[in-house]
């Protein structure tokens, strides 16, 4: 009998182990494992919105450098914006005064 109560008593001590053993676990992950994790996420999202908003005003402003006629137009909803470099549209009031002047 003593044996016994000797080997359930080995048994609960190793479940109440297993059960500290995996409630320690729970709580380095919630403070330490998950904040880290999330963190870089947010991290690698924020990186990648910004590239991507740098990456489309850059496009933006090489398509309005080659001086197309039209410009470079922005819809949003119903309104539209043609934008272009102010070279070309420097360029193209030069040239409009020097027609003027050689007439």
């Amino acid at each position: 009998m003593f044996c016994m109560a000797i080997k359930n008593q080995k048994t609960v001590m190793i479940v109440l182990f297993a059960v500290i053993a995996v409630l320690a676990l729970l709580v380095v992950y919630a403070f330490a494992v998950r904040p880290a994790i999330s963190g870089y996420a947010t991290k690698v999202y924020n990186d990648g919105v910004q590239y991507g908003v740098q990456n489309a005003v850059v496009n933006i402003m090489q398509q309005a450098a080659s001086c197309s006629p039209s410009g470079v137009p922005l819809t949003f909803q119903n309104q539209t914006l043609n934008l272009v470099a102010l070279e070309c549209y420097k360029g193209t009031q030069q040239a409009a005064q020097n027609q003027g002047n050689s007439s």
